[in-house]
């Protein structure tokens, strides 16, 4: 295999973990001789090595990949090569990216040894090779998944030791008491038991200059990168302390497989139902004794105060439903009290009101009790309708949305969803190429694409309900539902939340507007004011174009 006019190049050697343990073969000083012989052999002059040691090629967020590439950006050499695909990466649609597209584009030659894979040539197999080594990656991480999971099963612990506890020098599976942190682990449980919060117990700790669990870690026991070690605090915070309170680990409990990574090439990971955990019981010495964790677990959380107990705090029923219809922003539930008045003087208004926006929600303000009865009697309207009066309302709105208007409507959303799929789609693309020429770092491509798939997965949502059924039939059944869930009342004679949230999707309070056309009036002026309160029901949406409250403001 010649490499053209290429002489000068970089050799990229990586090696994971797993890999490490299956020999000599795939060693770094193997994948070194290799290359070096094979340059030699075809008058290649090796500028720079670059190597990854014990880094998964699952990904491509690699120190020496990374300035591997810098490298080449800068002209230094316009040939990389390695001992086999494999060594790249063994994601295959970056890898293929990276051989097939990236490299060619840049002008930079690129060779794997044992795949005899040129860029300088037609590599017919390629696809086949770059599909296998994701397979070798996923069934990799399927044996340690299965290695993982048979430990937890027997009880052996495979995780980093929790505070109060180190591994065992003749069993690293198991667990043993550290004698420096269990002492200050029984504290906390005793400091618990007796009463104590976890914020004192927390101050407390820091007062003695007792060193926080992960301080300890990085002084004593595990080894830190220099930004990682930044971020130990010398402090103990209350929520450390919740955290040891809560962990059964400290009764000689393992409990593990509590989240997963959400894929084979992801390093986040997601929480697993409690049901799926691994407890294993009496694996380990424990630090505390049953009835001392669970007075700890009675007393925890026994000093904060649930507010909503008090007689004097106003309950809504409208939380999360009754919006401003200027901004979006939920309604606050406020007022005062005058001359012993209390219900008089309650109201929901909108606290976003910056100052800094050209248009703040000036007037978006209605009194409790207004609402709460006129949301009464619009859905007492609609529960009193018998079927004839139902089935005219089903078919007129039939009608609206059969007419062409909607159906153009329709249309105009489904080419607006489908085109701003295939612009995140290659949004994501372009993202991905920044990222690798070192334009973005990888926290905020991470942050950017998850914006943008989830903006992705909602609109494909939106396309299957307009693909599914017509406008017409999804009205009807929309309403079907609706008045199925009606008959099982009659009259309302008093509204709460239960009932609320079943029939109302959410109300969209406007601005007040007085006579003199404005927003605002004079403090304790009686004036006259009209306000518009739209309510969207469940399945059917609005069923008039504005619902409208006409009344004077009384003083506040």
């Amino acid at each position: 295999m010649k490499t053209g006019r290429f002489t000068l190049g970089f050799a990229y050697l990586r090696l994971s973990n797993e890999e490490a343990q299956g020999g000599e073969s795939s060693s770094i000083t193997n994948q070194r001789m290799i290359v070096q012989n094979y340059c030699k052999q075809n008058h290649i002059t090796l500028v720079r090595e670059f190597v990854d040691d014990g880094y998964t090629g699952g990904n491509f967020n690699r120190p020496g990949f990374k300035e591997m590439l810098k490298q080449l950006e800068q002209g230094k050499a316009h040939l990389v090569v390695t001992k086999d695909l494999s060594r790249l990466g063994r994601d295959m649609r970056e890898a293929s990216y990276y051989a097939e597209q990236f490299f060619p584009e840049h002008g930079i030659q690129y060779i794997a040894i044992a795949d005899n894979f040129d860029t300088e040539h037609d590599n017919i197999m390629a696809p086949f090779l770059f599909a296998m080594n994701e397979v070798y990656l996923r069934d990799g991480s399927r044996k340690v998944k299965d290695v993982l999971r048979n430990k937890r099963e027997n009880g052996q612990y495979c995780a980093c030791p929790p505070y109060g506890y180190r591994k065992d020098q003749e069993n690293r599976h198991r667990l043993a008491p550290d004698e420096a942190t269990a002492p200050v682990v029984e504290r906390i449980f005793r400091q618990a038991a007796s009463g104590d919060s976890s914020r004192k117990i927390a101050l407390d700790l820091s007062a003695d200059g007792i060193i926080p669990p992960l301080k300890y870690r990085v002084l004593y026991r595990d080894e830190f990168s220099e930004e990682g070690a930044s971020h130990a605090s010398d402090l103990w915070n209350y929520t450390t302390v919740k955290r040891i309170l809560k962990n059964p680990v400290y009764l000689g409990h393992t409990l593990l497989g509590k989240s997963k990574k959400v894929s084979v090439k992801s390093k986040k990971k997601a929480a697993v139902p409690r049901d799926s955990w691994a407890v294993t019981k009496d694996t380990h010495p424990p630090l505390v004794d049953e009835p001392l964790f669970r007075r700890a677990q009675e007393n925890l959380g026994r000093g904060s105060r649930d507010f909503r107990a008090y007689d004097q705090v106003r309950r809504s029923i409208f939380g999360g439903v009754a919006v401003c219809a200027k901004c979006g922003h939920a309604l606050c539930s406020c007022g005062t009290v005058y001359k012993g008045e209390r219900e008089k003087y309650w109201y929901l208004s909108c606290t976003h009101q910056r100052r800094d926006i050209a248009a703040p929600c000036e007037g978006v303000r209605i009194r409790y009790a207004d609402l709460v009865e006129l949301v009464r009697r619009d859905l007492n309207s609609l529960l009193a309708l018998d079927d004839e009066e139902v089935e005219a309302l089903v078919q007129e709105a039939v009608r609206r949305m059969g007419s062409e208007e909607s159906r153009k409507t329709r249309q105009l959303k489904k080419e607006r969803a489908e085109a701003r799929i295939m612009a995140i789609d290659k949004i994501v693309t372009k993202l991905y190429t920044d990222n690798v020429m070192g334009k973005l770092d990888d926290d905020r491509l991470s942050r950017m694409v998850a914006d943008l798939e989830k903006e992705s997965a909602g609109l494909k949502a939106a396309l299957e309900e307009l693909n599914a059924l017509s406008p017409a039939q999804q009205t009807a059944d929309s309403y079907a539902r609706f008045f199925e869930l009606a008959r099982s009342y009659t009259h309302l004679e008093e509204l709460d939340r239960d009932t609320l949230v079943a029939f109302v999707d959410r109300i969209e309070i406007g601005p007040k507007l007085y006579e003199n056309g404005g927003h605002r009036v004079p403090a304790r002026a009686n004036q006259p004011y009209r306000q518009s309160v739209r309510i969207f029901y469940k399945f059917i949406g609005e069923l008039a174009e504005n619902g409208e409250k006409s009344s004077a403001e009384e003083p506040a």
